[in-house]
């Protein structure tokens, strides 16, 4: 089982990295998801997730999560082959969290080296001021 933290990596690249490992049949279990990072502009990151928000039908769907650690679960299930039984049983070896839970305080966390966000030379927005924007969390919660 590894444990990875989420601060200041850039989500796309981090989520990439974490669906190569679930699909060698790791267990994986990721912290600190609501400081993972989007690179860009940050008014066009909420309007993006806005959109997917408001796409279809309130009762019948497709809907889409508004918390970050659901963001971050949906964006590596995009990079799993979700329509294979391979890609659904590493899905489920997945566990996100918003913060350090408890039993996990004392625990060494892997070191993934992929791009920093304090490298980046654009603006950047973290998920969980998207998710403050989306109206999927509060600021007591992250």
């Amino acid at each position: 089982m590894k444990i990875y933290d989420a601060e200041n990596h850039i989500l796309g690249r981090f989520a990439s990295v974490i669906a190569k490992s679930l699909l060698k049949g790791e267990k994986i279990i990721v912290v600190n998801c609501e400081k993972a990072v989007l690179a860009g502009n940050p008014e066009s990151k909420v309007e993006f997730y806005f959109e997917r928000i408001r796409r279809g039908d309130p009762i019948h769907g497709p809907f889409f999560p508004k918390r970050p650690n659901e963001i971050l679960r949906r964006t590596i299930r995009g990079m799993l082959p979700w329509d294979r039984t391979k890609g659904r049983d590493a899905f489920k070896n997945l566990k996100v969290f918003v913060g350090i839970p408890e039993e996990l305080k004392n625990k060494t966390f892997e070191k993934v080296a992929i791009a920093d966000a304090n490298k980046l030379k654009t603006k950047y927005i973290t998920l969980g001021d998207v998710s403050a924007a989306i109206g999927g969390m509060n600021e007591k919660e992250g």
